[in-house]
């Protein structure tokens, strides 16, 4: 089953300019043999790429690099026409905050020792932002469909898609102006997918945020991207093919 079609259009054409630019990035976890070799990526403000490719291929890591997570051993990532100038704590908060990052298992991403209120705010306390961080919970919390009797839980006293939601809601919490997912729907159910697509969409459609949204599921990539780019080769011979979104055959709505 793939979600209705609540997808924000991205900017015709291509125009516009940057949110995102990967410029040949070699990256991995051992110089001597980089999963990524010399691979370039970049999104519009506003776009939604698609990153497709088999198992192995070094979509995880390109998207650590996307998002800050990972120092690449060669090239240059730039956010908003701004070359990065760090990773990790050591990048500048402006930078930090203008990524929010969605991953694969929610059990993984959180910590166990949050309530789900104290995941989605954890943000908002880390950059001082205290004053908002009530308001902006509830407001994020009912946009991701989680009830006030779920939100003084922790991890383990909830669902995969539960967690997964307040996940993509503290990802939201400082209004990033770009969006990386990281096979964020893998774990989950249809509607769960469906539901989360469309909060990431909403939020798209009111800020223009750019989205890079990683995985493996192609229909659903190509039905919620602008286009898709397939990522071959790893670390030898990395290169990328672009394809614009598939035509609808019928309306989802």
């Amino acid at each position: 089953m793939t979600p209705p079609r609540t997808r924000h259009t991205g900017p015709a054409g291509g125009a516009g300019p940057h949110a995102l630019e990967l410029r040949d990035i070699t990256a991995g976890y051992d110089r001597r043999t980089p999963v990524l070799r010399g691979v370039s990526l970049s999104l519009r403000e506003g776009e939604a790429v698609g990153l497709l490719g088999p198992s192995g291929c070094g979509k995880s890591t390109l998207a650590k690099v996307a998002a800050l997570l990972h120092r690449p051993d060669a090239g240059t990532v730039h956010l908003g026409g701004e070359p990065a100038r760090g990773f990790r704590h050591r990048a500048p908060r402006a930078q930090r905050t203008a990524v929010g990052v969605v991953f694969q298992s929610p059990r993984l991403a959180a910590d166990p020792r949050l309530t789900l209120s104290a995941l989605i705010a954890e943000p908002l306390f880390a950059t001082g932002r205290k004053a908002e961080a009530a308001d902006r919970t509830r407001e994020l919390a009912r946009a991701v469909g989680l009830g006030p009797d779920l939100l003084g839980r922790r991890p383990h006293e909830v669902s995969d898609g539960q967690l997964q939601r307040a996940c993509v809601a503290r990802a939201l919490a400082l209004r990033p102006r770009v969006l990386v997912c990281d096979e964020m729907t893998a774990m989950l159910d249809a509607s769960t997918t469906a539901a989360l697509v469309a909060v990431v969409e909403d939020y798209r459609a009111r800020s223009g945020a750019a989205l890079l949204a990683v995985g493996h599921d192609r229909t659903l990539l190509e039905r919620w991207c602008d286009r898709t780019v397939e990522l071959h080769g790893g670390g030898t011979d990395s290169a990328l093919r672009s394809a614009p979104r598939a035509a609808a055959g019928t309306s989802a709505g």
